[in-house]
């Protein structure tokens, strides 16, 4: 992963803050974002979430995940702490895509949880990969972070990448009728920190 361009910076209002933005296009020609509030370059202790594209959550609104609610407490978290870094990572469906997404989302209409559907697929439950973010952080300079999130992969992930976490912030978001089996499934089958 030595080939990452960064785009100019520009102004992003939103609902949850005034930050800034800015491209980032790997070697394979993805391309990813950063959105960010106050000085980030050559910080330390830097609230920092790492959040995966989720298209149905994020544009449609769909109640079957937390994905939008965990990206709004986190730009939110960032506006309140007057500085912050949301790593936008273009990974959606962790990592499956949205093709298999969808398809998984077909085999749990039927009753299977989120992570039996990916196997049903002969996928992993989780295949994203954390190394872009880490390579963010350090051309950044960025030297350690409050991470926030609830997912104890991506903390070992990142971990190992180099990355010191200071501290976990946790991400707690209200279940509805349509997500509450699937934030279960995250605690118990995924060890996520609910």
């Amino acid at each position: 992963m030595d080939n990452m361009y960064f785009s100019s910076d520009a102004a992003l209002p939103t609902g949850h803050g005034l930050f800034r933005v800015q491209a980032v296009r790997d070697e394979s020609g993805i391309e990813h974002a950063i959105v960010f509030k106050g000085a980030i370059n050559d910080s330390e202790d830097l609230p920092v979430r790492v959040h995966s594209e989720c298209l149905t959550g994020e544009v449609f609104g769909s109640q079957r995940c937390d994905c939008d609610q965990q990206l709004g407490a986190a730009l939110d978290f960032f506006e309140d702490e007057g500085n912050g870094l949301l790593i936008y990572l273009r990974q959606e469906g962790r990592g499956i895509g949205f093709f298999n997404k969808i398809e998984a989302y077909c085999l749990q209409d039927k009753g299977l949880d989120t992570i039996e559907a990916n196997q049903e697929l002969g996928l992993s439950a989780d295949s994203r990969c954390y190394q872009l973010a880490v390579k963010i952080l350090g051309e950044l300079g960025v030297r350690s972070v409050q991470l926030l999130t609830n997912n104890p992969l991506k903390i070992e992930a990142l971990r190992e990448g180099g990355v010191q976490i200071n501290s976990r912030v946790p991400i707690q978001c209200a279940p509805n009728s349509h997500n509450s089996a699937y934030l279960q499934t995250k605690k118990l089958k995924m060890a996520h920190m609910l």
